[in-house]
């Protein structure tokens, strides 16, 4: 659905069904994600059960123009590179890495990686061996994969031979991976495991210094730091977000359908806790 960005008053529908990447009609695809470019008007909407990529040129609506692009199936979820003109998207399903040119509109990469990729936006560094990367974690495996991503900046220009490439992986106590952040003023990058089955992995999240990936990372268990008692259900930490001048990480911890719930907030350089906000109708099912 295209609507009016002041009122949201629909404005179009765009079918998305057809074939996916074998040949064979779906009926109703889903649509998984959707960003704006920031070189056209034009938006990424990537279509999960299909495994298409879909340019749609927003600047006359009335003579929409698509451009389709084979990838992958499942299409889910996407960030971009740091120079923003390349879109990286999980197919997870074929546990593969999609990555989109939105200058040329074509395909540029499709990289393989372990299994379940889920990156949520993923996170950029200039890693001190490889030059710019882009993360991602892993539902399937406890790993965090680095991609070699390109850029025109010829300080750089070294590390070419390795774009499009997996040069590292970060290991981790195990799968279940959602997210992993960063913040160009960070020397960490930050990731979860929710949805592991075992409590000390599900109810922490492992941090990892960029200035140098050999050292193991640090674990925080935030549900201990929370301060709520320990329930039957697992307290999941997920979807930790650094704050806007990237000093703070603040982290979800989500207890069961009746559990109290909390937000935990750490400094990002010493790691230390700062604060937890919490409250009995705080509850996060």
């Amino acid at each position: 659905s295209i609507m009016d960005g002041g009122t949201l008053e629909p404005l179009k529908i765009v079918s998305t069904r057809g074939a996916t990447v074998d040949g064979e009609y779906h009926p109703e695809p889903r649509v998984a994600s959707i960003v704006a470019s920031h070189i056209k008007p034009e938006w990424v909407v990537n279509v999960k059960e299909t495994g298409m990529i879909k340019l749609v040129d927003y600047s006359d609506l009335n003579n929409l123009k698509e451009t389709t692009i084979n990838s992958a199936k499942f299409l889910h979820d996407g960030g971009w590179d740091y120079t923003k003109r390349y879109f990286l998207v999980a197919a997870n399903a074929s546990h593969k890495v999609a990555a989109v040119d939105t200058k040329t509109g074509k395909l540029a990469a499709l990289v393989d990686t372990k299994k379940i990729p889920h990156p949520g936006r993923g996170a950029n560094f200039i890693h001190p061996k490889f030059g710019p990367v882009w993360a991602t974690g892993h539902l399937g495996d406890a790993v965090i994969t680095l991609i070699s991503t390109p850029t025109d900046d010829p300080k750089y220009k070294q590390y070419k031979q390795y774009n499009w490439k997996v040069v590292q992986e970060l290991k981790t106590p195990g799968a279940g991976n959602l997210f992993v952040k960063t913040h160009p003023k960070s020397k960490h990058l930050w990731t979860d495991m929710p949805m592991n089955p075992e409590r000390e992995n599900a109810e922490s999240n492992m941090v990892f210094d960029l200035t140098d990936l050999s050292k193991p990372p640090v674990k925080i268990d935030v549900a201990k730091d929370s301060g709520l008692p320990v329930t039957k259900a697992l307290r999941r930490a997920v979807h930790q977000e650094f704050s806007q001048d990237g000093s703070e990480v603040w982290i979800s911890l989500w207890g069961g359908k009746t559990d109290q719930s909390a937000i935990v907030i750490y400094d990002d350089k010493t790691l230390k806790l700062k604060k937890v906000i919490t409250d009995p109708k705080m509850i996060t099912p």
